[in-house]
């Protein structure tokens, strides 16, 4: 996914809590499912970054062949730029864009029928 196309903003804003809870009736829950989600978001750019840079890796241990790479310094930019994992996950949150189960309630619903 190319995260910086999300509408998330880049800095922290403040959100109405109504919006946050009305999807699922309870903040906490609304928090813990952006939670979980910001966490496998953060997973997702490391593992990305971490691939890029995987291009560049020099395997040799001498200091002096050190030198700066503008490629790698571009990269590096463009990932401090994203926003961060929880905004975008907010945002996910807000537009419907998360799917969640509570298997709780999946339990309740068997023993009903």
């Amino acid at each position: 996914m190319d995260y910086k196309k999300s509408k998330a903003p880049v800095n922290t804003e403040t959100r109405e809590l109504p919006e946050l809870w009305k999807s699922t009736g309870n903040i906490y829950e609304s928090v813990a499912i952006i939670g979980k989600r910001a966490n496998q978001i953060g997973v997702e750019i490391k593992q990305d970054l971490n691939k890029k840079l995987q291009e560049f890796a020099s395997y040799n241990d001498s200091l002096d062949e050190v030198f700066e790479n503008r490629e790698q310094i571009e990269i590096s930019r463009y990932y401090e730029k994203l926003p961060k994992p929880t905004l975008l996950a907010t945002q996910e949150f807000i537009e419907g864009n998360i799917y969640w189960r509570d298997p709780s309630q999946d339990n309740q619903e068997e023993e009903a029928q």
